[in-house]
């Protein structure tokens, strides 16, 4: 019961689509908290409404379709696939400050 990595903790070489994996999975994590932290405060101040709700849901469809187009590897579509992402964040700031 004592496989292989238990006893040599070395580190294995990470296939391409690995490492991009492991970026794609950083990225979504960067970008969630100043989403979270808006979408958490324009429902505590009531200014929760239907924008708020479409800018919610294009920032989860814009982020997955970034998660696959960079394990893809496509290079130009991640950018803007990010950018639409980061669309999302701003449109959910502006509900939040208007």
């Amino acid at each position: 019961m004592t496989p292989t990595n238990y006893v040599d903790p070395a580190p294995r070489p990470v296939p391409l689509w690995g490492k991009r994996a492991d970026r794609t999975y950083l990225n979504a994590v960067e970008v969630f908290a100043p989403f979270a932290a808006l979408v958490i405060i324009a429902h505590i101040t009531g200014k929760a409404n239907a924008m708020t709700a479409f800018w919610a849901a294009w920032f989860f469809w814009m982020r997955l379709a970034h998660a696959a187009v960079y394990l893809l590897a496509v290079p130009y579509v991640r950018t803007l696939l990010f950018t639409l992402g980061f669309v999302a964040v701003a449109g959910l700031f502006w509900e939040v400050i208007a």
